[in-house]
């Protein structure tokens, strides 16, 4: 089993921007692939992006790439989520993830989430 904590949202300006941490915790939690999903105010819930167990393959939604870059650091086990050019459709709950592989966060195939972090951007 594997624990997520996520931290760092709040209350941006449009085009600031945030970076999000997600502690990972439990005796297998270096054996996840771990990403983020994210739900907007009306919306359905949808995938940000995610990281493979070495760090070294990412996989970032098309239409946030350039903006939003994910990596991870297996010695402090906690994920980030690095966010540039916010704009107001950012706005949303922020949800860490794990999961057997990328492929499997990329799907929806989840095995454990975090309890979310609010991402506000207004002026």
């Amino acid at each position: 089993q594997v624990q997520l904590v996520e931290s760092g949202g709040g209350l941006v300006q449009p085009g600031g921007s945030l970076k999000l941490s997600c502690a990972v915790s439990g005796p297998t939690a270096s054996s996840y692939a771990l990403g983020w999903y994210r739900q907007g105010p009306g919306k359905e819930r949808d995938f940000v992006a995610c990281v493979d167990q070495s760090g070294n393959f990412t996989s970032i939604n098309g239409k946030l790439k350039g903006r939003f870059t994910i990596s991870r650091d297996n010695a402090e086990n906690t994920v980030y989520l690095q966010m540039n050019s916010l704009n107001y459709e950012d706005t949303a709950i922020y949800y860490c993830t794990a999961g057997t592989n990328t492929v499997a966060i990329v799907v929806g195939t989840i095995d454990a989430w975090g309890q979310g972090t609010q991402v506000t951007v207004s002026l």
